[in-house]
């Protein structure tokens, strides 16, 4: 039998198109996971009763490691130039705050219960007088200028956490990063963190900017 020529060519339904368009937006948008900007994790302070005047801290200047960054972005260091990387500054941030210079009572029994390694480092580097006394007085003091960036900023945040972190970790028998994994809902976790941090509190002192 012939063919009808007027027969038309079979088309192709846009309307099915349009919803399938449709249903992949709709996965997307709910399979897509978007990063959210949190900024910088830091718990403050309460505010201070304007009726009352701020505390007195009094502290040895060889206690404090202070740390200023300038509007060009040049770091000053223990009043001098630095011009050392990140892992330069996390390195001797750790040699301050475990210097044991001339520990107290309770500086004795921190030391006496840190592994061995730790006492090997401390023992390695020398035992500075004129550096901190032990963790329980150093104090880290960061301060920066209203014109410095925000990636110095955080970067030297960076390298004084890691210190820290780092110190912890060894403490506790563990790598840094099982250290920033444990779970403190967990009372096994939670134990292995207080036991860690016992003594060595993260003194971090951050200025207002000028």
């Amino acid at each position: 039998m012939a063919r009808s020529k007027n027969r038309k060519p079979a088309e192709v339904s846009s309307g099915s198109m349009a919803d399938i368009a449709f249903l992949l937006l709709i996965f997307f948008l709910v399979t897509t996971t978007i990063a959210n900007d949190k900024g910088i994790l830091i718990s403050l302070p309460p505010k201070p009763d304007p009726n009352e005047p701020p505390p007195v801290v009094e502290k040895n200047d060889k206690n404090i490691y202070a740390i200023l960054a300038n509007s060009q972005d040049k770091l000053l260091v223990e009043s001098e130039p630095y011009e050392g990387t990140m892992e330069e500054l996390t390195e001797d941030i750790k040699k301050f705050v475990l210097n044991f210079g001339k520990p107290g009572e309770e500086g004795v029994a921190v030391y006496n219960s840190l592994p061995s390694s730790l006492k090997s480092y401390i023992n390695s580097n020398g035992r500075n007088p004129e550096s901190s006394d032990d963790p329980i007085e150093a104090v880290v003091s960061f301060k920066a200028n209203r014109g410095t960036t925000y990636e110095l900023y955080i970067s030297v945040l960076d390298a004084v956490y890691k210190a820290y972190d780092e110190i912890y970790a060894e403490r506790a028998g563990l790598t840094v990063e099982e250290w920033l994994t444990l779970d403190k809902s967990k009372d096994a976790q939670k134990e292995i963190y207080a036991q860690a941090r016992e003594g060595i509190g993260r003194n971090i002192s951050i200025a207002e900017p000028n």
